[in-house]
């Protein structure tokens, strides 16, 4: 009597399932990321061009009233300035911030980065569990081999589950993926058995 060991097929593990969140890193990289990142609805340099241009109609204004003998304007102007341009900086110093998922065969690589801060983990995709940190609603938890960080800052709240539900389907994808390699080993082992 002979045991058979069977795997899904490959087939199933390559089916393409839309992904949401996330993409095909490169053709022939064999991996997936997700990158998610706040939403600035404008770039660093229309930002400086707004600053700019705020900068001009202000002095333009403080000015116009030094000119009219009002002395006092002008320092005021150039508070409103200087306020508006460390608030700006405070804005640019997160703008940038994001979360980084790799997944490549064998490895699993989260990244967070927040201002000048970054969190790393790496995790064998084989080991890692994957759970909401609270509820449905709250951010996505993943943790395994010693370590954990949580991801899901700049997804909405109602969408955490859908990513977390994907970043699923992707490890088993990679673990099916990686199964029938090993497949043969085991049937020549049973085969030879009998």
């Amino acid at each position: 009597m002979s045991a058979t060991i069977s795997h899904p097929s490959i087939a199933l593990a390559t089916t393409a399932r839309p992904l949401r969140f996330g993409a095909e890193a490169g053709a022939g990289d064999h991996s997936l990321q997700w990158l998610l990142k706040r939403n600035c609805s404008t770039t660093p340099r229309q930002m400086m061009g707004l600053y700019a241009s705020l900068c001009l109609v202000s002095l333009a204004i403080g000015a116009f009233f030094w000119v009219q003998g009002a002395r006092l304007v002008m320092p005021f102007a150039s508070l409103e300035i200087l306020a508006i341009g460390v608030a700006l900086l405070v804005y640019a110093r997160h703008a940038t911030d994001r979360e980084r998922i790799r997944l490549q065969p064998g490895r699993l690589t989260v990244e967070h980065v927040s201002g000048r801060r970054i969190e790393r983990a790496e995790f064998a995709p084989a080991w890692v569990r994957i759970e909401p940190e609270h509820g449905d609603r709250s951010l996505i938890e993943l943790s395994g081999q010693g370590q954990r960080i949580t991801v899901g800052r700049y997804v909405r709240p109602e969408l955490r589950r859908q990513l977390a539900d994907e970043l699923r389907w992707a490890l088993r994808r990679w673990q099916w993926m990686a199964a029938p390699t090993a497949a043969p080993e085991h049937d020549m082992q049973d085969k030879s058995e009998n």
